[in-house]
């Protein structure tokens, strides 16, 4: 198992750190152009709930080092785009955007969050030019392989959309990170097992994976139907065995990313246990030794 932070230190001599930026962008599963009302869990800040307001991007970017750098002598950072979806909106804004991110020399690496159907060819094409100038990686939320889950959380695409998208951005030079959500309301053990396994099948395999639990939001459509029906969520102990399991069936390239997710604590109503991050990553390093 390779884990993200050590995989930096070796690539760039030091740690490298990420900035949790907001690009201004929407989402086609908000907008009316794929859906309404986005994924079931998705918070109304897009799942980026730790980055800034839409400002100017300097500004952004030097709030942000300023917050990491009151505990630490960073140098190296990541532009974090994980709010929404940020290839999705007018092209030469987007690209003005990222351009002038990958200028600074303080940033060592883009990384978007996106959906895998809005990778057009003109997108394409801009992601590769930037991938140029410094690496790019794209971070698909594709959460489960099962179709009747993703529709259920109104998610907006099959699978076989994920596997277009996700054809493009490797054929693209792009690191390819996969985003997965563990105890989505009807899955069974076996049935997120089988997401990690088809993750570990993928012809070139995914460059990086992240795990995550479920978090039960307020202002979701999720939270509603949970304070309204409460359904069964994984207990902390069930979360740390499949999360340390679906580790060891990810290939030795790929790259752990994240083994469980924040959530803001005055947004989180379940489950309780996710709000002591360093105990269940306690747990889990345990459980892998």
């Amino acid at each position: 198992m390779r884990r993200l932070s050590e995989v930096l230190k070796q690539q760039y001599g030091e740690k490298v750190y990420k900035l949790s930026l907001n690009s201004g962008c929407t989402c086609p599963n908000r907008d009316g152009t794929v859906g309404v009302g986005g994924c079931a869990f998705c918070s109304e800040g897009g799942s980026g709930d730790f980055a800034p307001p839409f400002l100017p991007m300097e500004e952004q970017i030097e709030a942000a080092k300023r917050l990491i750098q009151r505990k630490t002598d960073a140098k190296l950072f990541i532009a974090y785009f994980q709010s929404f979806t940020n290839t999705y909106g007018d092209v030469s804004r987007l690209r003005s955007l990222y351009r002038q991110t990958l200028l600074r020399e303080d940033i060592a690496i883009l990384s978007l969050g996106t959906r895998p159907d809005c990778l057009g060819d003109e997108v394409m094409e801009l992601l590769r030019e930037l991938n140029s100038m410094k690496p790019v990686w794209i971070e698909l939320g594709l959460q489960t392989v099962h179709d009747k889950t993703a529709q259920a959380m109104n998610r907006g695409y099959g699978l076989s959309v994920f596997e277009e998208g996700y054809r493009r951005v490797k054929e693209a030079g792009l690191t390819a990170i996969i985003h997965v959500i563990f105890g989505l309301p009807g899955e069974t053990r076996g049935d997120m097992l089988e997401t990690v396994r088809y993750l570990a099948r993928l012809d070139p395999p995914p460059d990086g994976v992240k795990l995550q639990m479920l978090h039960v939001l307020k202002h979701t459509a999720l939270g509603e139907q949970y304070q309204n029906a409460p359904f069964p969520l994984l207990s902390m102990e069930e979360y740390v065995d499949l999360a340390a399991e679906s580790i060891k069936l990810l290939p030795e390239e790929t790259v752990l990313h994240r083994m469980t997710g924040d959530a803001p604590g005055k947004l989180l109503i379940a489950p309780e246990w996710t709000r002591n991050k360093k105990r269940v990553l306690n747990a889990i390093n345990k459980r892998l030794s």
